[in-house]
């Protein structure tokens, strides 16, 4: 499903170990945006890498999965990728 991950990381070193995880899930979208087509396994490893490498105290992961409705009526201006373009698959 598409979906949004959206992170506000306090530490550097975290954030830039956090990017290069989500690097290889989707696409970056934003700064601190990526867009990217997952399945429940791949949402459960996004869940236990925060546990498991970020300090929750601190530091701030959204997951927001987007039908294809939602999708549908998103508006996106600006330059910037567009879930459209994320029409791809790995065999």
């Amino acid at each position: 499903m598409n979906t949004v991950v959206v992170y506000d990381i306090v530490s550097n070193k975290r954030r830039q170990r956090f990017h290069g995880f989500l690097k290889e899930l989707g696409i970056r979208s934003q700064r601190s945006v990526f867009e990217c087509r997952l399945d429940s396994r791949e949402i459960r490893e996004i869940r236990f890498y925060c546990r498991d490498n970020l300090n929750l105290k601190e530091d701030a992961v959204r997951i927001y999965r987007i039908c294809a409705t939602c999708m549908d009526k998103a508006i996106i201006q600006g330059q910037g990728v567009s879930f459209s373009r994320l029409d791809w698959e790995v065999l």
